[in-house]
């Protein structure tokens, strides 16, 4: 005997007026296309022309004051090494660093580059980005920064400084990122990382690994933040160099 057809006459159909085998339906293929997302971001240029910093801080400091100033001479000094920065393009120290790219000059190879969410309260690109990507959501955004980038600074900032910081943070703790220097400037972090160590480290409940603690590297200068990332990019050089070699 032929199975008897179900609705429609076709076997499998689902009727939106079964609203839990519809909602199951639509869970299942999400999770499919968030399975082919994941494998598609899998792949990588052997090479890529320039060193990617991607620069994390706050939208609200604003031009003349202590902060963006010394985040914009950053950014200055790593485009004029050949790094292109990256920020999330909106206004404080993101329009910092841009601005910093750009104040290298048309002979830098440096690019500036802006990955940005869109929010309803949130400000208009700054003028100083060169080639910008929007977001629908936090989520694809901040997997773009982590799949763009061979570095990352954390200059100071707020709650979604924090968020950055953290992912970043995580990931390479359990090595989803490698080889990817997290370099965190100012006060602020370093106290947010001693006050890790303090309460993640308790010999009674310990909540990470003593290594865990050593991934952000805090620094408080400019200079100390250039040189770790001048270092690092004369490794990534050497990579570059060895991958372009025929097999």
């Amino acid at each position: 005997m032929n199975p008897e057809p179900t609705a429609h006459g076709q076997p499998n159909v689902v009727l939106l007026s079964d609203e839990d085998a519809t909602i199951e339906l639509l869970q299942r293929a999400v999770g499919g296309l968030w399975d082919v997302v994941s494998e598609l971001t899998r792949l990588r240029r052997t090479q890529h022309p320039n060193y990617r910093v991607t620069i994390f801080g706050s939208a609200r400091a604003r031009p003349g004051i202590y902060p963006y100033d010394e985040v914009k001479r950053l950014a200055t000094g790593l485009t004029a090494l050949g790094c292109d920065i990256i920020t999330g393009g909106g206004p404080g120290l993101m329009q910092a660093a841009n601005e910093g790219a750009a104040a290298a000059g048309a002979g830098a190879p440096g690019r500036s580059i802006g990955i940005r969410v869109e929010l309803p309260f949130e400000q208009e690109v700054n003028a100083f980005v060169g080639e910008m990507y929007r977001h629908k959501t936090f989520f694809s955004r901040l997997h773009q920064f982590m799949i763009a980038s061979d570095a990352f600074v954390v200059v100071p900032g707020g709650i979604g400084t924090l968020l950055e910081l953290s992912m970043t943070w995580q990931l390479l703790q359990v090595s989803q990122l490698r080889r990817t220097p997290l370099v965190v400037v100012g006060r602020v972090w370093a106290e947010l990382v001693d006050w890790a160590r303090a309460h993640m480290l308790r010999p009674d409940l310990p909540m990470a690994n003593a290594a865990d603690m050593d991934i952000p590297r805090c620094v408080g200068t400019v200079e100390e933040t250039i040189a770790i990332i001048r270092q690092d990019r004369e490794e990534w050089l050497v990579q570059q160099a060895a991958a372009a070699q025929p097999r």
